[in-house]
């Protein structure tokens, strides 16, 4: 009943605060940022960790400002996730520009499907409106991590399904996308990459900026599965409030590439994103958690 109490108490609030316009709300997420970084110290010893080692060729002057910047963009990012309540389809439109979308409606109409991998990156929520760049008849599958509390998990899934949106748990993409492509159905299936997995699911170990680093390769084996092929979406953030997201082709015979090769070519077009404007990621993630050594330890 608690935790039914908050959820009222939160979706009620974050209705309201939907319902300022962009300038207000950049004016808040000054003040939010302010609090953030200067008052809470917002999980500061995480942030400037995973800055010192994946940048240890840049000065001290250099990883502050990548900190400034990155403070400023997850204060607008968690306001911007809130104004999706009350966006219109045709704001959130005007505010995120799709580059090379010919290849990735060709290749969704030749093979009845594509994989798209994305990362936690800019604006990467907006792209719940990709139906927008897609036929009618094609299905964007939005493949998601569910939360702890219930009642939070089920006000993310409508943000995420205003627009059209299919969402799957990701424990259970395989079995939907297959019931899916019974039925006919040609789809995008869309999926962040880049979060830190289960160790049950600690598959893929790289070296990712300059450290030891585990990727699950859940979007590989869905393409391999279904022979769908594979884009990396690069996310540009080109200005407070406004995206560019452009789909570059990884491979289109998935069958035909080694075992981890395709979630080795998302890493490395990962770290090219990061590299050119560090401050757009989520430094904040507890990314590097999981050890090698642990996950050996537990098979």
């Amino acid at each position: 009943m608690k935790s039914k109490i908050i959820y009222w108490l939160t979706y009620a609030g974050m209705w309201l605060l939907a319902l300022l316009p962009f300038r207000m709300m950049y004016i808040l997420s000054d003040g939010l940022y302010f609090l953030m970084r200067h008052v809470v110290h917002y999980r500061r010893r995480i942030v400037r960790r995973n800055l010192h080692n994946s940048f240890p060729e840049k000065t001290e002057a250099e990883l502050h400002e990548i900190e400034r910047k990155f403070y400023h963009y997850i204060c607008d990012y968690m306001l911007e996730e809130v104004k999706m309540l009350r966006m219109s389809f045709e704001e959130l439109c005007s505010r995120m520009e799709y580059d090379n979308t010919e290849e990735y409606l060709a290749m969704t109409e030749k093979h009845g499907g594509i994989v798209v991998l994305i990362p936690h990156y800019a604006n990467f929520e907006w792209l719940i409106g990709m139906g927008s760049i897609m036929r009618p008849e094609d299905m964007p599958v939005q493949v998601y991590k569910p939360l702890r509390n219930v009642y939070m998990n089920e006000m993310f899934k409508l943000i995420r399904a205003r627009f059209g949106g299919y969402n799957v748990p990701k424990h259970s993409t395989a079995r939907e996308v297959i019931k899916l492509r019974r039925e006919g159905k040609r789809m995008v299936v869309g999926l962040i990459t880049d979060q830190s997995p289960n160790i049950s699911e600690a598959h893929h170990w790289t070296t990712f900026l300059h450290q030891d680093t585990v990727f699950m390769d859940g979007g590989e084996r869905i393409a391999k599965l279904m022979n769908f092929p594979v884009f990396y979406c690069e996310l540009q953030r080109t200005s407070r409030g406004h995206c560019k997201a452009s789909f570059e082709l990884l491979t289109e015979t998935p069958k035909q590439t080694a075992d981890g090769e395709i979630t080795e070519l998302f890493v490395r077009r990962l770290e090219q994103t990061i590299r050119r404007e560090p401050a757009y990621w989520f430094w904040s993630h507890k990314r590097w958690k999981i050890k090698r050594e642990n996950t050996v330890l537990h098979g």
